[in-house]
């Protein structure tokens, strides 16, 4: 299995590209950042995690720009993949965010992929004009629309909520494909959505069974006649026992997702270090 870590970026403590680099120096393979674009004081949703209106940290409304973060990371690093856990894609104009990927895939030298989430925060998403009951929809549009932009030369799409003409776009990303994983809580709706769109699923903070959810989706996976494997990425909640890390690399888990502490730059620098060591990554 491969190890990541996410930093739950804010504007305060230590910047993404201070922990990037201190994470490849460490060998970790991914450095996370999330997205939200602003939080809206009244709302309807729920967190997943609080079940209620309340937020469980201050950072979900300090969150710094995903793209921004990763491109200061891929500045002062040459090897560690830079990801989103997650992003919110249909919270930005899709042709704009197209560019903005496929720029930073270029620059880094293909080292980009997209953890993306359908969006629990309704209210933000209704600021943004998405729909709630259509933002799966939404989404996959602008997945299809982006690799088009990606890939074509001339691209052009006609959906629901994207529209655009033939149309040049360059620069094209390094990678011939990049990857898109799914954050979002496990079910038969939410795996076929992954299968049929998406190159994986990252689990949310409160999954539990992972190795029974896993199989599910390979079973959905198989169903949409997809070759190969999903990619599974374990976003780590709680320390695990040695007993769940066997039974997720077992299970295909590709990928464990460490969350650092929310302190001063020295002491998070000290924590990645130290917890690269104890995964004998370094």
């Amino acid at each position: 299995m491969r190890h990541g870590i996410v930093l739950f970026t804010s504007d305060r403590g230590i910047t993404p590209a201070q922990a990037a680099q201190g994470a490849e120096d460490a060998g970790f393979d991914t450095i996370y950042v999330p997205e939200h674009t602003h939080i809206p004081v009244k709302r309807d949703a729920a967190h997943p995690g609080t079940g209620d209106e309340t937020l469980p940290d201050d950072r979900y409304m300090r969150t710094l720009d995903p793209w921004v973060s990763l491109a200061t990371a891929a500045a002062v690093t040459s090897k560690i993949r830079l990801s989103t856990a997650v992003a919110l894609p249909v919270e930005s104009d899709p042709i704009t965010l197209a560019k903005t990927i496929a720029t930073l895939d270029h620059l880094s030298g293909g080292r980009v992929s997209i953890g993306a989430g359908f969006g629990w925060n309704t209210d933000e998403l209704t600021d943004h004009h998405v729909p709630a009951n259509k933002r799966r929809t939404v989404l996959r549009e602008y997945l299809e629309a982006m690799r088009a932009l990606w890939t074509q030369d001339e691209a052009s799409y006609d959906g629901e909520f994207v529209k655009f003409g033939a149309s040049w776009a360059w620069p094209k990303p390094a990678q011939a494909h990049v990857p898109v994983i799914i954050g979002a809580g496990a079910g038969p709706k939410t795996f076929a959505w992954i299968a049929a769109n998406a190159d994986g699923w990252m689990t949310t903070p409160i999954e539990s069974d992972v190795p029974a959810k896993v199989a599910a989706l390979k079973e959905a996976w198989a169903a949409a006649g997809r070759a190969g494997s999903p990619e599974i990425h374990v976003l780590i909640a709680m320390r695990p026992s040695p007993e769940d890390l066997a039974a997720w690399e077992e299970c295909g888990v590709t990928e464990l997702i460490w969350g650092l502490p929310d302190k001063e730059t020295d002491e998070v620098l000290a924590f990645i270090a130290k917890h690269g060591a104890r995964l004998g990554l370094s």
